[in-house]
């Protein structure tokens, strides 16, 4: 049984995610995922930051508005790490992996997670903010995280749901969700109302 609102709809996931892919199924709705061609995530320099997240789920939205029909809901996201007010994206390789954990250990940064939600005659766009507040790490610890489980599909080099979350995470303001690259709790506050 599908629940509530959702029961005569599918959302289509526009997502490489895993990690995405598994919180919309958690949410027991019918999902489809594809994979969009979309490689641009370049923004406007002058962009507050804040803005970025939702900007870059818009644009995913736009190269896959042509898969929306009467019965769907698309639903694109992007996730940006920001310390100190600047952008911290994916690693380009394992070395620039370990230089940004390096500069997170011991400090609080900010996750935010654009989401935007699309149907035939709706649309929703919004951002989610988290701090996580980082304890110091070793550099072992961070050569052992990155070697292992090579982050390098992940805004500031780090998945809160692998190793790394568990030996230095201290704690969270916000949503633990969000921080895996999707607020599912306001996702499903918004699709109620598709």
């Amino acid at each position: 049984m599908v629940p509530f609102g959702m029961k005569n709809k599918k959302v289509i996931l526009a997502s490489a995610s895993p990690r995405r892919k598994m919180l919309m199924e958690g949410l027991d709705i019918r999902v489809e995922v594809i994979n969009v061609n979309h490689e641009d995530e370049s923004y406007p320099r002058e962009m507050p930051p804040e803005e970025i997240p939702a900007y870059l789920a818009a644009k995913k939205a736009d190269a896959a508005r042509d898969r929306i029909t009467e019965d769907t809901v698309l639903l694109t996201a992007d996730t940006i790490v920001l310390l100190d007010g600047e952008v911290i994206e994916k690693p380009r390789d394992a070395d620039h992996a370990r230089q940004m954990l390096a500069r997170l250990s011991g400090r609080k940064h900010r996750v935010l997670t654009g989401v935007c939600m699309r149907s035939r005659n709706k649309e929703v766009c919004f951002t989610a903010a988290s701090d996580v507040f980082f304890g110091n790490l070793s550099e072992e610890e961070i050569d052992y995280y990155v070697s292992t489980y090579k982050p390098f599909d992940k805004a500031g080099a780090y998945g809160i749901q692998e190793w790394i979350g568990y030996v230095s995470v201290e704690r969270i303001e916000g949503s633990f969700y969000n921080v895996m690259g999707l607020p599912v709790h306001q996702v499903w506050q918004y699709l109620k109302e598709f």
